[in-house]
């Protein structure tokens, strides 16, 4: 019964389908018939009834979209960060992950650290990124410990990053109300 009325429902679709405009689903035209602009050939297919809108549903929902180079914050990290190679650098998913990197003490060069930079807003406040460091100490190739700390370094990186992405923002609105002094400056005759 259940295939039955699968085939049914098919051949009714069919018919439907195939009695559409007399079986042509396109009808060929001229581009000189068409208008070239959408929201002209958009207007021109309503007023024939030959389709629907719905107000302004889907304009301007395409989302707005950052990049790396104009976020301040972004920027101060990888600025911050310049002294070690980096492993992972997402900006859509909000990430920077460095490479292991030898702690500065020579006295135990087993000792390696690994710095995460999680983007949880893109302000700049104290909030805006949380800070991970991980250390690994190796007594021998194959019996290495990890595990996630808390130092004065997280702190430290935290602080070097906000005090630079701060920087760059009063430079980037300095930078602006100077050049928009001189859109608007207007020579006295």
């Amino acid at each position: 019964m259940y295939i039955f009325t699968k085939i049914i429902s098919i051949l009714i679709l069919i018919t439907f389908l195939t009695n559409c405009q007399g079986g042509k689903f396109f009808k060929r035209s001229d581009v000189k018939d068409n208008p070239v602009n959408v929201e002209e050939r958009v207007q021109r297919n309503i007023e024939e009834g030959r389709g629907i809108r719905f107000g302004k549903l889907g304009k301007g929902s395409g989302g707005t979209f950052d990049f790396a180079s104009s976020n301040e914050l972004w920027r101060a990290t990888v600025e911050t960060l310049d002294f070690v190679p980096l492993i992972n650098a997402s900006y859509s998913g909000g990430i920077i992950i460095t490479d292991w990197f030898n702690g500065g003490l020579e006295e135990n060069e087993n000792r390696s650290l690994k710095i995460t930079v999680k983007f949880l807003s893109n302000e700049i406040r104290s909030d805006a990124i949380k800070v991970d460091v991980h250390e690994r100490i190796c007594n021998n190739q194959n019996n290495c410990t990890t595990q996630l700390i808390k130092s004065k370094v997280s702190g430290d990186v935290k602080l070097a990053i906000l005090k630079k992405a701060a920087f760059m923002e009063k430079n980037k609105v300095a930078d602006t109300v100077k050049k928009n002094k001189k859109k608007r400056f207007i020579p006295d005759d």
